[in-house]
This record gives structure tokens, sequence and C-alpha cells, in this order.
């Protein structure tokens, strides 16, 4: 039997649970219909002796991280043959246009929106770590490279060395190259998105400010974006959503350089920001109790908070 937060029992619905026995869908998904925001199906998957999250991430396009809160108490190194896994395959798609790639550096992902289809990809990524942020920028890509080399830039190179880790002025396309088999440069001087030498670390705070991606996840990636495709990338932890007549929050761990946790108190005043930018949805009755559960948990699950057809006259900033 799973044993997850009321918040991630509520959003186990029977539809999601019968997703059980199936293998993971793609993560090329229909856009909802006009007005709604939310795309794909969470899933439960049983696991084998030898799974671990990381194996299981790479094999369903999922960071680790995301794994990780989505199911708490399970050991992601050992979940144990036949546990119970969440695949949590079910997302707010990100405030904005819907145009292009947008990246939420939030919840470590990358939406792309092929111009012209009905569909959206979505891709785990790897973000630059404390002391390396990865920018929030308008940019676009401005260059595409297969099997690039790799110049350490000096700064890199200094830390390595005081690492006692010395690299090289060049390292060489193969194996050994961290840019792995594709490279896309965008306009934000000194930024790429490219692939991985390393089998972990996708889904996590690990790069020098670059988003890192599966080198399959790339690859496709590359194959359709072409050079001048808009790159959005935003920082929204919270994001409220619409789907069938009832309201979605969709909440991740904010990111913060400094290493501290955000209090409650910034936490709530960042829900309520968020949800003033959806002015749709200032008449809705919240519920604020769910609310306040599903900031607490941070699982990255998008959970029901309203029904439409119950409003109120503004929003209760107090009620939090």
């Amino acid at each position: 039997m799973l044993s997850r937060t009321p918040a991630v029992a509520r959003c186990l619905s029977l539809a999601s649970l019968m997703a059980l026995a199936s293998p993971a869908m793609a993560m090329e998904l229909p856009l909802p219909p006009p007005g709604e925001d939310i795309v794909g199906q969470v899933q439960v998957i049983k696991a084998k002796y030898e799974d671990t999250f990381a194996d299981i991430g790479v094999a369903n396009d999922l960071g680790y991280l995301e794994m990780v809160v989505a199911n708490p108490g399970i050991d992601p190194w050992l979940p144990g043959e036949g546990a119970e896994i969440i695949l949590p395959t079910r997302f707010i798609l990100p405030p904005g246009p819907r145009e292009g790639i947008v990246i939420n550096l939030a919840e470590y992902r990358l939406y792309y929106y092929p111009k012209g289809q009905n569909v959206v990809h979505t891709y785990p990524l790897g973000i630059g770590r404390e002391g390396w942020s990865s920018p929030v920028a308008n940019a676009r890509i401005t260059a595409k490279t297969p099997n690039p080399g790799w110049y350490p830039p000096k700064s890199i190179r200094e830390e390595h060395a005081a690492d006692g880790d010395p690299l090289p002025s060049y390292v060489p396309p193969g194996p050994d190259n961290p840019l792995g088999p594709y490279k896309m440069a965008l306009s934000v001087p000194g930024y790429l998105i490219h692939g991985s030498n390393k089998k972990f670390g996708i889904g996590m705070r690990v790069s020098h400010g670059c988003f890192r991606m599966l080198n399959h996840n790339v690859l496709q990636l590359a194959d359709m974006a072409p050079v001048g495709t808009s790159v959005r990338i935003i920082n929204e932890p919270y994001k409220f959503g619409r789907s069938g007549g009832k309201i979605y929050l969709e909440a991740h761990a904010p990111l913060d350089d400094e290493g501290t946790d955000a209090s409650v108190v910034d936490k709530h005043t960042a829900v309520i920001n968020a949800l003033l930018k959806r002015d749709e949805l200032g008449e809705l009755r919240l519920d604020w109790e769910m609310v306040r559960e599903i900031v607490a948990s941070e699982d990255g699950l998008p959970v029901e908070i309203a029904n439409e057809t119950a409003t109120i006259a503004h929003v209760d900033e107090h009620a939090l």
C-alpha cells in the first residue's frame, strides 16, 4: 500500500493508479484545450531489485530530485523489489507564452513547444549550483554544435586546480567531454544547453550555470529546435493551473543561493504573489488548508485547491 502525504494521496486518482502496470509515457505530451494548463498523468510503477531512482529517472525522462520528493520515505538507492514508485509525470505548464523553449529553474525542467504543433516536449535539467546560479533571462539559441570540444574557462580551471584536479586547456569530443554529444549556445554569453558525460546530476544543482540534459534528450531537442528558437528562463516554484473546472497548485522548493531554507512566511508570500499574477483566479474560493500542505510538502505534484463553481470576492492574504 502506498504511504504518502495527504496531498499526494489526493493527487493519486484512480486513473493514475491504473497506470501501475503500464510502461512510462513518452514525454511528448498533447497540449490541453484553450484555457487549461495541465499535461500528462501521474504514474506508479513497481521497482525491480536492481533499480535506483537515477536509473528510473533516466528511463522516464525524470530528474533525480523530483523522483526523491515525489517518493518520501523510499530509499532512492535501493527502493526494493516490488516497491511502488510514483513517476511525477503530470505538470502544470509554466506561466507565460507557450512558444519556443521555457526553462523553469525551480523545477529543474525544460519545456519545448514546437512551432505549429499542438504538443509540448519536456525534459529534466541539471542547473547551476550555489555560487554559479543559472540566469533568469530571455534568450535564444544562437548556435548548435554536434560532438563539441570543450575549452574550460579560466575560472573553472582555477577551481579544479585548487581541488587538486587540474583540467587541460582543451577537452576533445568523446566520453570524457562534459558537454556530451551536443551543445546549443545561448544569446546570454557563457551559457549553454548541452549533454553530459555523467550519469548522475540531471535534475540537480550541479553545473557552473549551464543547462545539462540527458544525452538522448539533448539530441532530440537539438534535432527539433532550430537556431533562433526563443529561450525564456524563469524561476517559478509555485505554479497555478486550471483543468476540468478545477484549480491546481504545484509546489517546488524555492532556490536559495545562500544555502538556507526560505521561511514559511516567505514561501506563503511567494504563493500569494504567484496567485495574483493569475487575475482570473482571484475570485476563487481556495482550500487554504490544502495550499498550506502543498507548500509544506513541495513534492512537485499538481494538487486540486479549488473548484470554479465556488468563488469569493477577493484573495484573503491572511488565510495562509
